[in-house]
């Protein structure tokens, strides 16, 4: 990781401004309204934006975030939520993702959520987070991972390079915050 591991205490990137926990609303796995905000309020949350047929960052990803919340404390895995918002919701339909994130999330104390709506809809998630707008039919996107703590801000981000061991880290200092 950079120098800047060594200047906060934060593994990952720590925002300049902290990011609060965006509202928005989408049609999770099981087909069901989720409201972000308010389905996550106050715990902590991991939000990423991707899409299932991702042959690289989304995998990978995913897998770094079960691995991150095998490694962290029983409690504090306990009270996190993992949330993955297609850029693709023209191939990621609710069941889809379902399945898919159900590779990832096995034996976790919480189930990763995944979202999907119009592509409307998830464009204006994505305005919502304060990312960029996924291109070329979804496929290319953002691959920022947004850790919000219990205070419903976000100070730390981790991009594609970042470890599992490193969310880890960060989930700790999070989540006793």
């Amino acid at each position: 990781m950079s120098s800047a591991a060594d200047e906060g205490p934060y593994a990952g990137r720590e925002l300049t401004e902290p990011k609060a926990r965006p509202a928005f609303t989408l049609t999770d796995q099981s087909g069901a309204v989720f409201d972000f905000a308010a389905k996550t309020a106050g715990a902590p949350t991991l939000l990423f934006f991707g899409y299932a047929n991702c042959p690289d960052v989304c995998p990978t990803t995913m897998a770094d975030v079960a691995l991150a919340l095998r490694s962290a404390p029983a409690d504090v895995a306990a009270r996190t939520q993992v949330v993955f918002v297609t850029t693709d919701p023209a191939r990621d339909t609710a069941e889809f993702l379902g399945t898919y994130l159900a590779r990832f999330d096995e034996g976790l104390p919480n189930r990763f959520v995944g979202l999907t709506g119009t592509q409307a809809e998830v464009e204006a998630a994505q305005e919502a987070a304060g990312v960029p707008l996924a291109e070329g039919e979804g496929t290319m996107h953002a691959t920022s991972l947004y850790l919000f703590g219990n205070d419903d801000l976000a100070r730390v981000v981790f991009s594609a390079g970042d470890t599992a061991q490193e969310i880890t880290q960060d989930l700790k200092v999070i989540a006793t915050a």
